[in-house]
C-alpha cells in the first residue's frame, strides 16, 4: 500500500504580495503624489527649518573678470561706488510707499511670537519693518548724501522716522495688503501730480526714483538722467517670460514734460491693473499691468531683454529708458539655479522676498566696515540662503 503524501498547506497569497509590493508603492508614491478625495482633509506638512543666522558660501562668479571677485569678505576688484569726487551731482528724491499692519491673532486670540533676531537685535514683525525702511534711507545717504527720501503711506498709518532727509507724505486710499500694488500706483500719480504743480515754485532740478523699501543703492544713480538726457522715465528688465519688468524701480526726470509723461503712463498701468490684473497675485497685479502698457505699445522690446544692454523706445509718446535689473535692480538669488555673480558695474541690490533679513546684515556689516565694496562681498556669498523673516 503507498504511503499518503504529507498535504502542503498553502501560504497565503495575498499577505505575501502586500509585503512584496509595498516598497515598489512607495517608491512610485514619491513620483507621482496622491492627491486626496474631495472633503479629505490632510495635516500640512512641516516647512523646512531655515537657518536663523547668514551662512556663507562660495562666491559665484569667481571665474569671469566681469564680476566680483572675493577673497573671504574682501572685494578685490576696483568696483564702481560712487565717491564725492566723482558724484554725478543730480539731485533726485527717492519715493517708496509704507504702511504698517497689525499682527493677526491666532485661533486662541493670542498674538502668534514673530520676533527674529539680526545680529545683537531682536525685533517683533512692525519693528522689522521699520529696520528694513530706515536701513532703505541709510544706504541711500551713504552712496547718495545730497538726495531725499519721501515716504508715501496711508494717514492713519501710526509710525515716525527720524533719518534726516527722510519725509511722510500722508495720501489718502486703501493700503491694506491685498490691495497695496494697486495703492501704490495710485499714490504714485498723486504725488507726480503734487509736483506738476510745485514745480514753477522749484529751485534747480529735482529727478524722481520711485522704489521698493528693500532695496540698497550702492552706487550714484545720477547717470540715468546724464547718459540719457532725452528719456522721460526708466524701467528695469530681465529675461523672464512672466514678468519681465520689475516694478520695484522706476526713474522719473524731473521736468514738466517728464512728469507728465509719467503720469500718464501709470495712469495707462493702473487703468490696465483694474481691468484686466485685479484678481492676481497681491504682489504681481501691477507687474502684469506693467507689461502689458509696454508690451501694447512697444512689442519689440521684449526681444532685446535677453541681452542685457540698456536701450530706448517709444511708449505711448513717452521716451522709455529700459534698464537691465542686472545693474540697477539685482537680486540676490534663492537656492540652486543658474546664477553668475555680482556685476562690477551694479548699483541697486534689491532683497525682496525672505532676503530682507540679509538686507539688516548687510548693513550692519558695512556699519562695521565702512567698506561697501567688502559688503557687497557678504552679500553675494550669503544670498543662496533663505532665512525666516
Amino acid at each position: 500500500m503507498a504511503t499518503p503524501r504529507p498535504r502542503i498547506r498553502a501560504v497565503p497569497f495575498r499577505p505575501l504580495l502586500l509585503f512584496l509590493l509595498v516598497p515598489l508603492i512607495y517608491s512610485v508614491s514619491r513620483l507621482h503624489p496622491w492627491a486626496p478625495e474631495k472633503g479629505v482633509c490632510l495635516p500640512h506638512p512641516a516647512a523646512p527649518k531655515r537657518p536663523d543666522r547668514l551662512v556663507l558660501g562660495p562666491a559665484a562668479g569667481q571665474d569671469r573678470p566681469d564680476r566680483l571677485q572675493c577673497q573671504g569678505l574682501k572685494a578685490l576688484n576696483n568696483i564702481g561706488i560712487s565717491t564725492e569726487g566723482n558724484s554725478s551731482g543730480e539731485h533726485i528724491s527717492f519715493v517708496t510707499v509704507f504702511a504698517t499692519y497689525s499682527s493677526v491673532p491666532d485661533g486662541d486670540g493670542k498674538v502668534p511670537s514673530d520676533t527674529v533676531t539680526v545680529g545683537n537685535h531682536s525685533y517683533s514683525k512692525f519693528e522689522r519693518s521699520m529696520a528694513i525702511l530706515n536701513t532703505f534711507t541709510r544706504f541711500i545717504k551713504v552712496s547718495m548724501p545730497r538726495s531725499n527720501v519721501i515716504i508715501l503711506t496711508d494717514p492713519d498709518s501710526k509710525f515716525s522716522v527720524n533719518q534726516g532727509s527722510a519725509t511722510l507724505l500722508p495720501i489718502e486710499g486703501n493700503y491694506s495688503r491685498g490691495n497695496l500694488m494697486l495703492q501704490r500706483i495710485k499714490s504714485y500719480i498723486a504725488l507726480l501730480e503734487q509736483k506738476l504743480v510745485e514745480l514753477d515754485r522749484m529751485e534747480g532740478l529735482n529727478h524722481f526714483v520711485l522704489t521698493d523699501s528693500d532695496i540698497a543703492v550702492v552706487d550714484d544713480l545720477g547717470d540715468i538722467f546724464k547718459k540719457y538726457p532725452h528719456c522721460h522715465l526708466a524701467l528695469t528688465f530681465r529675461n523672464n517670460k512672466g514678468q519681465p519688468l520689475n516694478s520695484g524701480f522706476v526713474a522719473i526726470r524731473g521736468t514738466r514734460d517728464g512728469i507728465t509723461k509719467a503720469v500718464e503712463f501709470f495712469k495707462q498701468v493702473l487703468e490696465a491693473y483694474i481691468l484686466k490684473y485685479t484678481k492676481a497675485s497681491r504682489m504681481l497685479g501691477d507687474q502684469l499691468a506693467l507689461a502689458w502698457v509696454v508690451k501694447s505699445h512697444l512689442p519689440s522690446a521684449f526681444r532685446k531683454f535677453s541681452r542685457h544692454e540698456a536701450f530706448t523706445g517709444e511708449v505711448n509718446g513717452a521716451s522709455v529708458l529700459f534698464l537691465p535689473c542686472a545693474v540697477y535692480n539685482w537680486t540676490p538669488p534663492e537656492g540652486a539655479g543658474q546664477f553668475h555673480g555680482m556685476p562690477l558695474d551694479v548699483k541697486v541690490v534689491h532683497f525682496k522676498g525672505s532676503r530682507k533679513r540679509l538686507m539688516l546684515e548687510a548693513w550692519n556689516f558695512y556699519n562695521s566696515t565702512s567698506k561697501l565694496s567688502d559688503m557687497l562681498c557678504l552679500i553675494l556669498r550669503s544670498g543662496r540662503t533663505k532665512y525666516d523673516f
